[in-house]
């Protein structure tokens, strides 16, 4: 379906966050507003299934990028508290930015490809 993982869990981590705030407003309408369970019954199938969503593609992330595993911790422990699977995806987009961005400059002297050599 995805060719590009980093893709994948971009999509998926904010789909993730969006089914934590229906479940979220379900819940406040269930136990405090009309108690109707709809939205819950609705958004607790979904928020279960991109969960795992989530997760699988953390794990094919982590292990394409070759991350720590305290990174793959965080990563996966980002899916409980709500919104944070969105904190943790552009915080990892951030480092890879930089790490493209900075991979030329991590180069070491000498090796024939710059103007000093």
């Amino acid at each position: 379906m995805f060719r590009d993982p980093a893709r994948a869990f971009r999509l998926i981590a904010a789909a993730e966050a969006c089914s934590w705030l229906g479940l979220l407003i379900g819940m406040l309408f269930k136990y405090s507003l009309t108690h109707n369970p709809v939205g819950v019954k609705v958004f607790g199938p979904i928020h279960g299934m991109l969960f795992l969503a989530y997760l699988a593609t953390l794990l094919v992330v982590a292990q394409r990028e070759r991350w720590s595993r305290a990174r793959l911790v965080v990563g996966a422990g980002a899916a409980v508290p709500p919104f944070a699977s969105l904190i943790f995806e552009r915080w990892v987009a951030r480092r890879r930015a930089a790490a493209r961005a900075g991979a030329p400059a991590l180069e070491p002297v000498g090796t024939g490809t710059g103007s000093g050599a």
